[in-house]
Formats: structure tokens, sequence, C-alpha cells
């Protein structure tokens, strides 16, 4: 380990994407303190205190929505617009064509494609936000000062974006990812701090059982992360001229979590919404709409009832997302395309029925490793009453997931230099 560590230290490249690596963490945490003028602070960490849903969409933001940053909204509009296009690729075969057969040049258009969309949900979200924090009375914005406002997160959605895409050009690792583990990361001290303020003797029992537990999450992370189904794979022999090609046996790794953290981001997207429109017509003049606001707003206020649902999205998105992804019919036909097969199974349809039922299989065991992980922190805060716990399962899912990825370009990196 630390003749690794001194290589990357006297490696000239490698010291180099390290420094811009700091310098971009830097430049974001720095915008993640500076507040959209206006604000309450009192009330709006009470508001967070309160709302166990606002909490998880702070770690999408990186953290910046706890203090009302002018980079309140993270890298949540560019990931979403992710998401949209690659819906648009079940719905539109022009542009999974693009995504999947077109190379780096076609990746790299589908990504602009989603840079495009960014700036239309930035605004979006931010208007529905600031709508639901203004009536919440964390701050009361003229009309100028709304439009300004407005304007302001938006534009640093869009350059946290660009941060992001430096990172992931000129550093190390998936730029949007290391920006939201920077903000947990940043925040664990914090929540440290707050959960050794309010110790009281009595709950060390409850601390060291959540510590023990936090340990064995971390140990489940990555061993579903890194897990993996091989399908053996065998090409045929071929003759052309004077010379043989193929003969060779490979595998194709099916993982166990296809779908990442995704899953987690679509359910909270959608418990999100019925949310913000409640707060919204929560001061109605229509008896009907302040009922039925109030009941929504009860019933995700519940915390089994929204850990329930929370559970159900989590492990109905995992699948969806894992069939949006994950193409079996495309990978049978290339397989057959490239003279390979897999051993006692027909090419072609036989083949893509074998490889959806194995990857059926598996994603049951990763639709209900992040279902659990998704709600398990909400169940450990009910049962212990520590409010530091509420957001613990998702960050180190993030977290691990992050420090996984990162590590494995490091080591490709690494491996690069010492065969030069």
């Amino acid at each position: 380990m630390w003749e690794k560590a001194k290589l990357i230290f006297k490696d000239a490249d490698l010291r180099r994407k390290f420094l811009f690596l700091f310098a971009f963490l830097a430049i974001f945490r720095l915008t993640s303190a500076i507040p959209v003028p206006g604000i309450d602070a009192a009330k709006l960490k009470e508001f967070f205190a309160s709302s166990q849903l606002f909490g998880l969409l702070n770690i999408f933001s990186g953290g910046g929505l706890e203090n009302l940053s002018i980079v309140m909204l993270g890298v949540g509009p560019y990931i979403t617009a992710s998401i949209i296009m690659q819906l648009f690729t079940m719905i539109f075969p022009r542009l999974k064509e693009m995504y999947q057969e077109e190379g780096e040049a076609g990746r790299q258009k589908f990504n602009q494609y989603s840079r495009l969309i960014t700036p239309p949900l930035a605004l979006i979200q931010g208007f529905g936000l600031l709508s639901i924090l203004e009536r919440q009375g964390i701050f009361q914005f003229t009309m100028f000062e709304r439009i300004a406002s407005l304007i302001i997160v938006t534009a640093g959605s869009i350059f946290l974006m660009w941060i992001g895409e430096l990172i992931s050009e000129y550093s190390i690792g998936n730029g949007v990812s290391i920006l939201i583990f920077a903000g947990i990361v940043a925040r664990f001290p914090s929540d440290l701090r707050q959960t050794l303020l309010a110790y009281d003797p009595s709950q060390l029992p409850t601390l060291i059982s959540f510590f023990v537990i936090a340990l064995i999450t971390v140990a489940a992370v990555v061993v579903i992360s890194e897990g993996e189904r091989p399908i053996p794979v065998y090409y045929a022999k071929r003759v052309r001229g004077m010379r043989m090609y193929g003969g060779t046996t490979t595998y194709l790794p099916l993982r166990v979590n296809q779908a990442g953290v995704i899953p987690i981001i679509f359910a909270l997207s959608i418990l999100l919404l019925p949310q913000m429109i409640a707060n919204f017509f929560s001061a109605s003049a229509s008896v009907i709409l302040r009922t039925v606001s109030s009941w929504v707003i009860n019933f995700l206020g519940s915390n089994w009832y929204y850990a329930a649902a929370y559970f159900i999205l989590v492990f109905v998105f995992t699948y969806f997302y894992t069939a949006v992804t994950f193409d079996p019919e495309a990978i049978s036909t290339n397989l057959q395309k490239s003279g390979a097969f897999v051993p006692g199974i027909r090419p072609g349809r036989n083949t893509s029925e074998f490889l959806y039922k194995i990857v059926s299989r598996i994603t049951f065991v990763g639709a209900l490793f992040l279902g659990i992980i998704a709600v398990l922190p909400l169940i450990l805060r009910a049962l212990s009453g520590i409010s530091t716990l509420a957001v613990g399962g998702t960050a180190l899912l993030i977290v691990v997931s992050v420090v996984l990825e990162t590590a494995k370009q490091i080591e490709g990196q690494l491996s690069l230099r010492t065969y030069e």
C-alpha cells in the first residue's frame, strides 16, 4: 500500500490529477458555504430536522441544500436529465443505437443531450424547492428576489455539472459521484459532533449497536457491489485461410447490483413530488385540496408508512432500471454474431431467455438489499430516537460505491505505470 502511495506522489501525471481533484473539491465546498440571502437559519435547521425526505434529498445535493447555498440543487438536475435520457432509449430506437452502438462519439453526443436538458430541469426543481421553503417561513422574497434567487440556484447547479465534467476529464473517478461523496463526507464530522453533544450514558448500547450495524452494512455493500454471476462463454473455432481463430473461453459477468444507487434516486423523486405538490396546495382556498394535501403530508410524515412506500419503490425501480440498462436480446445477438455461445444453451432466443432468467434471480437479491439499505436508517432512527442516524444507510451505500469505483481507476492507473 505504501509503495502505491509513493508511486502516486512520484508520478507527475498522477500527482497532477490528484491536485486537480483537490482543487475542484475545494471550489465545490466553498460554493456550498455561500447561502442564498434572506434565510432564517433557525427555521431552516428545524425544518430539516423534521423532514426525512429533505434530509435524503440533501445527500444528492452534496450537502448544499441544508444551508440553502447557491448550489442547493447540487447535481440533482443533471442526474435527473441522465435518467430521463436513458429512459428515452426505450422509446426512441435512434437514441438506443446512439448510446450502445456508436461507441465513444455516440456516448458523447448522448451526454450532450443530457446537459441541454439540465437547465430547464434545474429551473423547475429550483422553483419547487424555493416555493416549499418560502411556505415554511424560512425566508420571504419579493418577486425580484425570487427571480434572482431562482437564476442563482439554477446557475449553481449548472456550475456543479461543469465541475463534475472537469473532474471526470482531468482527474480521477466519476465527477458527479465524487461531488456527492464529498458532500456526504463533509457532513460526517458535524453529525458525529451532534451525536456526541447529545450523548446520554443510557444510549451507549444503542450507539455501539449502531456502529456494529454500520460496519456490517459497509461489508455487505462491498460484497453486493462486487458480487457477480459469471456466465461461461465459449468462442467456436474458425478457420480463415491457413490460420485458426477462436477456441477461447471467457465469461460474461452479471453484477448482483447492476442499478447502483439509481433506484434510490428514482424512489426519492417519486416520494418528493407528492410532498412538493401537497405543500404547494396546503394553503389552498379549496377545502378538498387542503384535505388531500394534509393527508399526503401526514402519510409521508409517518415513519412506518413512509418506510414501507420507500422500500417498495426502491425494490420495483431496481428491476425497472436493470431492465432499461441490460438487454439480454442484444447481448445474445452480439454473442451469436461473434461466434460465441453459452455451454448447453442454443444461440439466439434460448440464450436471451437464459440470460433474462439469471438476471431476474440475481436482481431479486440486489433489489432486496437496496430496499433494506434504504429503510434501515429510518428504522434505526425510529427505534433509537437519534436523528443523526436518519440518512446513514443511503450515505454509506454511495460512499462505499464511489470509493470502490475510484479505487479501481487508481489501481488501473498504477498498473499502467508499473507496466511501462
